[in-house]
């Protein structure tokens, strides 16, 4: 069982509240990258969109990798997780086993010689990001909860449900957002 915490620390996940009604954050996974004095970034892990690497990179090589919504933050650039460290120059350890970008020539590289999988790496639009003490204000008014993060809920390729199987890893006081209906009004 996972456990919730008070603080945000790198290598987390914070889960939005099950009734944030806002387009990019709506029951959300985000992958916290960085926390600190000078602000907060991170990743939504569980918001593919149907393009493919293809359309958003015509100079790569073909590759089967999927797409993410990161959040509203430089939604005109491209980044990417990966399980391969070192083997992509400049890359950032978020968590054990988890890394944030890169040098882009390594990982057109590794695509081209196919030493890179699909499920090794993640693409995202954008990232979100929060200026100093504005995650802690919104952790104040309970828009989030934080818990662990593990690698294979954050590699995981079929990810829309990824925020409700976080949900019920939470135990007894969260489990009734794994149920709250998305659309109450419908209901």
């Amino acid at each position: 069982m996972s456990k919730a915490y008070a603080e945000p620390v790198k290598g987390r996940l914070l889960l939005s509240e099950p009734f944030l009604n806002d387009f990019f954050f709506k029951r959300s996974v985000v992958l916290l990258a960085e926390h600190n004095e000078e602000g907060s970034y991170g990743l939504i892990i569980n918001k593919p969109v149907n393009v493919k690497l293809k359309e958003v990179l015509p100079d790569f090589p073909e590759f089967d990798a999927s797409i993410y919504i990161g959040g509203p933050v430089k939604t005109d650039s491209l980044f990417f997780i990966h399980t391969v460290g070192s083997q992509i120059a400049n890359s950032e350890l978020i968590v054990e086993g988890i890394y944030w970008g890169g040098d882009f020539k390594d990982l057109k590289k590794l695509i081209s010689e196919n030493n890179i999988l699909p499920t090794e790496i993640k693409f995202f639009i954008g990232y979100s990001g929060w200026t100093p003490k504005q995650l802690e204000k919104e952790l104040k008014e309970n828009s989030w909860i934080i818990t662990d993060s593990d690698n294979e809920q954050i590699m995981k390729t079929n990810s829309t449900d990824l925020w409700i199987d976080v949900v019920k890893t939470l135990g007894k006081d969260y489990a009734a957002w794994a149920n709250y209906p998305v659309h109450p009004s419908l209901n």
